[in-house]
């Protein structure tokens, strides 16, 4: 099975999945490849020494200061646009629906899909070759114009939006064999990959939540993990508001992925812990701070991970409360949802 999946798929490519799985651990993923070549699952021809040779002449990977392979900066561009490639052909295909809010900005993009003229359109939006074809069937083939027959491109506008990818990095993300990290680190590799290819002026910081909350830089997205950690859902937010304040562009959100209740909050220097149920001291405090966004305008999308009744019940508040959007998506369309909501979230069609 997994011969058949490599077909077609070129070392490269192959090479930065396993870099996914492994979070970024170069070393690891070449013992992976090993492995497989002496199970045969990998062309026993291949020569893995040469490509890893290749890899360190195309400056996609460097040795540490005590020897050990690592991603360059080059190497961790690369591995982003390869997430972003791979989610982005997932959704052509058709992925998950959108989900617009209403938004303001700046920028307009000219779109494929044409409409009849109407009186007051911009002329540079004309689309001649359909407004021909319409002359040409009304005369039959005499190319007199009219009025009718124009056709113009269909508009967006373009809103500037800065956005906090929080992703819950607890326990649960891993647990029972289970892996949504992995896709999370996907998600955060292709998001940031289409922000600053394709959205410059958007903005994208990501804080990973646990016990605590805390911003990451960008160059170590590829290296999250999860860990023996509670959910402090709060505290995600507080970090993410407080990021968000600092930036000016109209729309402003906070993408939320969890696969569980919030069951930790941070009083002063001490974390407040409880698994047990919902909380209601964890529940209010998480529920406090979703209204302080609100009133921010600071928009929250849930994405949720696991169908976990308490879970379900909590987002439902807190959806209410801040008036944001809630999704269940398992691993396997995380990154469609994402991208299709936040794409969508940031265009609003022109007449």
């Amino acid at each position: 099975m997994l011969q058949q999946l490599l077909e077609g798929m070129d070392l490269l490519r192959f090479f930065q999945q396993l870099l996914l799985n492994t979070g970024g651990d170069v070393e690891e993923a070449l013992e992976w490849m090993r492995r497989l070549q002496r199970q045969g699952v990998l062309d026993p021809a291949l020569d893995l020494e040469a490509f890893l040779e290749q890899l360190q002449e195309r400056q996609l990977l460097e040795r540490g200061s005590e020897g050990e392979l690592r991603m360059t900066g080059a190497g961790e561009r690369r591995l982003r646009r390869s997430a972003f490639e791979e989610v982005f052909t997932s959704m052509k295909k058709g992925g998950p629906g959108y989900h617009p809010i209403a938004a303001s900005g700046e920028g307009i993009e000219r779109l494929p899909e044409t409409r009849p003229y109407e009186f007051g359109d911009d002329f540079q939006l004309l689309d001649p070759l359909k407004s021909l074809h319409n002359a040409l069937k009304r005369t039959h083939g005499e190319l007199a114009l009219a009025e009718e027959d124009l056709e113009v491109h269909e508009t967006e506008h373009l809103t500037s939006c800065a956005s906090v990818l929080a992703i819950d990095v607890s326990h649960s993300m891993v647990l029972y064999g289970e892996d949504r990290i992995t896709p999370a680190r996907k998600l955060a590799l292709a998001l940031t990959e289409l922000i600053q290819v394709r959205y410059p002026k958007d903005h994208i910081e990501v804080v990973l939540f646990g016990d605590r909350a805390e911003r990451v830089p960008l160059a170590q997205l590829a290296h999250i993990q999860a860990g023996p950690f509670h959910t402090n859902t709060r505290e995600a937010l507080q970090v993410s508001r407080g990021l968000l304040a600092r930036q000016k562009h109209p729309n402003k959100q906070i993408l939320l992925i969890t696969d569980g209740k919030p069951s930790a909050i941070t009083e002063g220097n001490q974390v407040y812990k409880n698994p047990f149920g919902l909380d209601l001291k964890i529940v209010n405090l998480t529920l406090e701070e979703a209204d302080l966004c609100r009133r921010q305008r600071v928009v929250i999308s849930t994405f949720m991970l696991a169908t976990d009744p308490m879970l379900t019940e909590f987002v439902e508040k807190l959806t209410r409360v801040n008036r944001g959007r809630a999704f269940f998506a398992s691993p396997y369309d995380l990154g469609e949802f994402v991208l299709a909501d936040y794409l969508r979230n940031r265009r609003k069609r022109l007449r």
